[in-house]
């Protein structure tokens, strides 16, 4: 296929719509089912290449979770824990496989912002991760290829309309990438920048302690930084994102909404948030806003008299906001990567409130001192990379 037609662009009025190879050669990918659009499309290539590279740097396989050509969530394929499987909704599934675990990990991070996501699997789809996408509000799916069972699963997903999109895994793109704004083309090389632990060296912090946990957690974040749209900010613990700032023009706005993210990951493992007595009706998108509401400032939309009554058998007891910050004084090694450096010691500061421990940034602000005696001061490592990753 060397073309295909899209029922529009990003947005209803921006018509036609396509996608071409310009050399004229095959598509590097075939669509097994449903229709794909312009969007899922830009969110699909990208996440296609971040969970690429994030398996290439750690050795597990990757998913990610994409909305509006951003990651909602990425994360390897680690064993998950009981408090994940139950505050990722993936409790009553049973065991899952690793590429299933990778993708309960990357959704469930953040589920308000994976809600209607694109997936990005690094490898095969099986049966279980099919099984687990089955039951969750999602455009779409791309991976190296699909087991058979996992494709009949994934067809009658969306009344039959789910898109299933294979990739050419040896697909390598040109060395020079070009898009057009405002009739201009712009172009410039292909991010073709490997991301592994050699960015890690450069410690500039007292503490020199790195464990591997953290080199993988730091690499994690910075692929997913590459495939942000910037500026952005990546906390991530566990071989997975738990908190994505994307594209604030402040750089301590990413770091105050990736780390207001990370806080809420950590928020749902409480008891308070465990045991909430949900109604066995209650779907699984509203569980989701009921907790947000629950750990947010507008609690009462959900504990009030006459609302609380359609979501649990009893009302529960309100999470104060002392509460909260016991609860999160709890949190510790949680890594941060920014696509960027960091101006001021402010964001550091606000990253200790959220548990960091490990950092990598660029390096290179005329306030680098200042910076790094913040990250001393909390005990922190901070590497500096050299490596900016803006991404637009």
């Amino acid at each position: 296929m060397k073309e295909l037609e899209l029922k529009y662009g990003c947005n209803p009025n921006q018509k036609p719509s396509r996608i071409y190879m310009e050399d004229g050669s095959e598509l590097p990918i075939e669509v097994l089912n449903g229709r794909p659009g312009y969007i899922n499309l830009l969110d699909a290539f990208n996440g296609w290449q971040l969970v690429s590279e994030l398996q290439a740097a750690t050795g597990q396989v990757a998913a990610t979770s994409f909305k509006h050509v951003s990651p909602a969530g990425a994360a390897i394929g680690r064993e998950l824990s009981d408090i994940e499987r139950k505050i990722y909704q993936v409790d009553d599934l049973g065991a899952l496989s690793p590429m299933a675990s990778a993708y309960a990990r990357a959704r469930g991070a953040d589920r308000m912002s994976s809600f209607g996501d694109f997936v990005s699997l690094s490898n095969t789809c099986d049966e279980d991760t099919a099984r687990l996408l089955k039951r969750e509000v999602s455009d779409g799916i791309i991976a190296p290829d699909y087991t058979p069972e996992a494709l009949e699963i994934l067809k009658e997903k969306k009344k039959g309309g789910y898109a299933v999109i294979r990739v050419d895994r040896g697909y390598r793109p040109a060395e020079l990438e070009t898009k057009t704004v405002f009739g201009v083309t712009f172009a410039q090389g292909h991010n073709n920048q490997v991301i592994d632990e050699s960015l890690l060296k450069n410690i500039v912090t007292k503490n020199q302690n790195l464990p591997d946990d953290a080199k993988d957690d730091l690499l994690l974040s910075l692929i997913t930084l590459k495939y942000t749209q910037s500026n952005s900010v990546c906390y991530a613990k566990g071989g997975q994102a738990i908190g994505i700032g994307a594209g604030q023009q402040s750089r301590i706005h990413c770091t105050r909404l990736a780390g207001d993210k990370a806080d809420r990951w950590f928020l749902r493992q409480a008891p308070q948030v465990l045991e909430l007595p949900f109604l066995a009706d209650v779907r699984r998108p509203d569980r989701d806003n009921a907790i947000d509401l629950y750990l947010g400032e507008d609690a009462d939309d959900v504990l009030a008299d006459g609302k609380w009554q359609a979501l649990f058998s009893v009302r529960p007891d309100p999470f104060t906001a002392e509460e909260k910050r016991a609860w999160l004084k709890r949190g510790s090694g949680v890594s941060l990567g920014s696509d960027a450096f960091f101006p001021f010691g402010d964001n550091i500061e606000r990253a200790a409130r959220s548990g960091v421990s490990y950092v990598a940034e660029p390096g290179g602000s005329v306030r680098d001192d200042h910076v790094i005696a913040s990250a001393d001061a909390h005990d922190m490592v901070m590497c500096f990379t050299g490596l900016r990753l803006f991404h637009h």
